[in-house]
């Protein structure tokens, strides 16, 4: 019953505390929230808690040298009168060494015998001993007394000394010109605060720069702001410079996107405007002309097969682009696929000699679809760009479990201008560019992405007007 009502009273206890010290905590943290501290300000505070916390180490070290060189100061007298002790006639005879604040006890080590003492004028009964240090309690005349024992031999007999130093008169003097070391080193902060807060502004002055630079940024002047290095050392040069180096990349996407949308707004409006010719020539005549209402049909149908051709490898690099696309993997032999695709472009390419001398059974890890698309893109590209009666060969090979596909064609080649950029989005030769050969310049771009995807890699070879070799090598691994 008692831990009950004990557990309600803490709860009711919490639940007061919490009605009363949250709305305080908001309402400080508000407060709070409403200074803007700049870094310059956080900075120098961070500077002025270092030099405050180290100038009480500090102080607290000279302090501590100077008591030590007062307390050498008497060890070096007590030496001084260790070696000023005679023996005559059998007693040992000590020469009288009057040094304010300090004292002595002498005794024989082995009778225990006191030879000298003038500690007694110095009395010890109401001070505390602490490691050597008498601290006394009750009078203000002896506020830090320190102890040292030393033993020496005089003749035949041992000695023990004990040696009293009165540190208080050093004491008073070091406080005494700790205020004024206090204050040297107050100006010598304040003075170290604004030096380094000048220091700091210049530090700062290119992270302004840049963030000006930045605001300043828009699509309009991508091309021509950059942030400049001049002026900027180290770390903050470093950061420039990675930041310029984003902004060309950013840059280089943006134009990229720029010629992208250009590109395909460019190739679909060649299809919109034969189909709305035909299209308006079937609303003048082709109701009653037979001939061209068959043209019509069929300039439609083909140019709605290039169209949706043309979006779905869009839509594809779109997908690859956001991340989104997903190819389903698995094993298989690829050796019938690359053998039917052999026998659909002898039917589709009489024209063209098409041979497959070498055809190996590869077990792949991938995207049977995907795959099947980028082999059937370099086939459609040698059927393309070669004349009636070159050779088109086509094989399949088993390379210590990685699968090699090489098609190879007699062709019309490419320069080395065209191999550095056959696989940009929309490219298309200017020595091609004139023939009556269809194509969007976007078939190899998606092939390179789906063997790139499966961890693959393209070899391409070829001379100008002798032929082109495509290479495509799927390794052997699960990714």
């Amino acid at each position: 019953m008692k831990n009950t009502r004990w557990d309600n009273f803490l709860e009711s206890l919490r639940k007061v505390l919490v009605k009363i010290i949250l709305p305080i905590r908001n309402k400080r943290e508000k407060l709070l929230s409403n200074f803007r501290l700049s870094i310059l300000f956080r900075v120098s505070m961070g500077y002025l808690k270092l030099l405050l916390t180290h100038g009480v180490l500090l102080m607290f070290g000279i302090f501590i040298l100077y008591m030590y060189t007062e307390k050498k100061d008497f060890s070096v007298m007590a030496d001084d009168i260790i070696s000023s002790i005679k023996e005559v006639d059998g007693s040992v005879y000590i020469n009288p060494y009057y040094m304010q604040g300090l004292s002595m006890e002498i005794k024989e080590l082995e009778t225990n015998k006191e030879v000298y003492n003038d500690i007694a004028y110095h009395p010890t009964s109401d001070k505390a001993f602490f490691h050597g240090i008498h601290f006394d309690r009750k009078s203000n005349d002896h506020i830090l007394v320190i102890n040292e024992y030393k033993e020496f031999s005089l003749h035949d007999d041992n000695y023990m000394g004990i040696f009293q130093y009165d540190l208080t008169g050093s004491y008073y003097s070091f406080l005494s010109m700790l205020w004024k070391l206090i204050i040297l080193y107050i100006v010598i902060v304040a003075m170290i605060i604004h030096k380094g807060r000048k220091n700091d502004e210049d530090l700062m002055e290119p992270i302004q720069i840049m963030s000006a630079t930045a605001n300043r940024l828009t699509v309009h002047n991508l091309q021509s702001e950059r942030l400049n290095l001049a002026g900027t050392k180290n770390e903050l040069k470093d950061l420039a410079n990675v930041i310029n180096q984003m902004l060309d990349r950013i840059e280089i996407s943006y134009e990229s996107q720029k010629q992208f949308v250009s590109d395909a707004s460019h190739e679909l409006r060649t299809p919109i405007a034969v189909i709305q010719g035909y299209a308006n020539l079937l609303d003048r005549w082709g109701t009653t002309n037979e001939e061209v209402l068959q043209e019509s049909i069929e300039a439609i149908q083909n140019e709605s097969r290039s169209m949706q051709d043309l979006v779905e490898k869009l839509l594809f690099l779109s997908r690859h682009d956001k991340k989104t696309l997903k190819l389903k993997k698995s094993r298989f032999n690829i050796r019938p696929m690359v053998e039917d695709m052999v026998k659909e472009t002898r039917l589709l390419s009489p024209n063209r000699i098409i041979s497959s001398p070498d055809l190996e059974d590869v077990i792949v890890y991938g995207d049977q679809q995907a795959l099947k698309q980028a082999v059937r893109i370099f086939i459609d590209n040698a059927v393309k760009y070669s004349n009636d009666g070159d050779e088109i060969t086509i094989l399949c090979k088993n390379k210590n479990g990685d699968c090699v596909i090489t098609v190879e064609d007699t062709g019309i080649g490419m320069t080395r201008n065209d191999v550095e950029h056959i696989f940009d989005r929309f490219y298309r030769s200017d020595h091609v560019r004139g023939q009556s050969i269809s194509g969007h310049g976007l078939g190899l771009s998606l092939a390179k992405l789906i063997v790139l995807a499966h961890v693959g890699k393209i070899k391409v070879r070829t001379q100008f007007t002798k032929g082109t070799s495509f290479t495509i090598t799927i390794p052997d691994r699960r990714f």
